[in-house]
């Protein structure tokens, strides 16, 4: 019998939960700041440019943006072990799937994200 612990159902298990809160952080941020537009526009922008437009903000963004990458994929290798029989014997094969994915989506939009920190205009 192999053991589920340690082992790449378990990884995705721990990293699914991790990269949920991480979407739940990002929704309430932005519903956040979203909710500042109401109290003027000197507001909003303020509270943009201190926690999204410095080094530390914009590499927190990337981070959100990798929690979210990585649970939709995870997602996605979640619903096909519930709807396809033969899933669960790919489960390895699947997670590193996610993985590959993740890379995909992830490392452009990372590119793209963290450009201005080192591009002058």
């Amino acid at each position: 019998m192999l053991s589920y612990r340690g082992r790449e159902g378990y990884w995705a298990w721990v990293l699914h939960r991790i990269s949920g809160v991480g979407v739940l952080v990002f929704l309430v941020l932005h519903v956040f700041d979203t909710m500042l537009v109401g109290f003027g526009p000197e507001a909003y922008n303020h509270t943009v440019e201190t926690l999204y437009r410095n080094p530390v903000g914009r590499i927190g963004e990337v981070v959100l943006v990798a929690a979210l990458v990585y649970h939709a994929a995870n997602g996605l290798r979640i619903i096909a072990i519930d709807f396809w029989d033969g899933a669960t014997r790919l489960q390895r094969q699947l997670w590193y799937g996610v993985w590959v994915v993740f890379g995909m989506l992830l490392v452009p939009a990372a590119i793209i994200m963290l450009r201005p920190l080192f591009v002058r205009a």
